[in-house]
């Protein structure tokens, strides 16, 4: 009876001091949004806290930082290759550090679903592991509006192969339910390439315009206010380039000449603190003010 009961003392002590050491180095997963669409990038921030009173180093082995993700289905979403977590840093006690990482490209995440996703971080000078609590994000579907063929501009140095063919097309989805998200989707045929960026907030009667130039960017122009229009570029690679802000004088316009450039008509251009790139000085939009002497 001696015996049984010291081996439960022993185990009820092992787990008390496990629990010590989670509560002296804690790791907290946060995302900016819980809702993506598939092939969106999906940026996570590992929060690690150091209270044991030690400065601990991480980053000096590999794989010090693991993640991992689970559907709601009961399936694990594989990994595609490993994760990089940055260089080696330490942390003074009461410190904390931020580790951000994009885990879209490393997770078979492409199915419309809740996925929960886990850190774990090695300690190695204490040869323990300290994991965070899931956090759970949705996969959405988006409705496509818009779409339009084009090839992929060849890279200097290229010999003339046939083209890479991709895809355009723009997606609307209700964010948290309540606002209207408007997506831009850059695909290929094979099913090897899906990127998803999205652009911003659109009203609910505004119809998204697309149009393709001659170097294979996309052009979108959609209504994002009451009398206000918001109009971007992305590349191939569904990276956006530009944004600019039109207000409702005359409805803006994209039109293309016959040299396949596109360029705004009609509305009257706002500077706005999100244009793309950013405006280099502030900017006073009054339209009706004189011009100076």
């Amino acid at each position: 009876m001696l015996v049984k009961n010291a081996k439960l003392l022993l185990c009820v002590l092992l787990f008390a001091s496990l629990g010590r050491l989670s509560a002296q180095v804690t790791v907290e997963l946060m995302t900016d949004q819980n809702e993506f669409l598939p092939g969106e990038s999906i940026p996570v921030t590992a929060r690690i806290v150091n209270r044991s009173g030690q400065t601990l180093t991480f980053g000096h082995e590999k794989g010090w930082l693991k993640f991992s993700v689970a559907a709601q289905q009961g399936y694990v979403a594989m990994r595609n290759e490993d994760l990089p977590v940055g260089d080696e840093f330490t942390l003074q006690s009461s410190e904390r550090a931020n580790v951000k990482l994009n885990i879209a490209p490393f997770f078979a995440i492409d199915k419309p679903g809740t996925y929960k996703i886990t850190a774990a971080v090695s300690i190695g000078e204490w040869n323990k592991q300290i994991s965070s609590e899931p956090k759970s994000i949705s996969v959405i579907a988006g409705a496509r509006i818009w779409h339009q063929e084009f090839g992929v501009p060849k890279a200097p140095g290229d010999t003339n192969t046939a083209p890479q063919m991709r895809t355009y097309a723009l997606q609307e989805a209700n964010y948290l339910h309540r606002d209207l998200m408007l997506y831009a989707q850059v695909t290929d045929s094979g099913g090897r390439f899906n990127r998803v960026t999205p652009i911003g907030p659109m009203i609910s009667f505004g119809q998204p315009e697309g149009k393709v130039d001659k170097l294979s960017n996309l052009h979108v122009l959609y209504q994002n206010g009451p009398r206000s229009f918001s109009y971007c570029i992305f590349t191939p690679e569904c990276e956006m380039i530009s944004r600019q802000t039109y207000e409702y004088t005359t409805r803006p316009q994209m039109v293309a000449d016959s040299n396949g450039n596109i360029t705004i008509v009609g509305g009257t251009r706002r500077i706005s603190t999100t244009d793309l790139p950013a405006p280099q000085a502030s900017v006073v939009n009054d339209v009706s003010a004189p011009p100076s002497p």
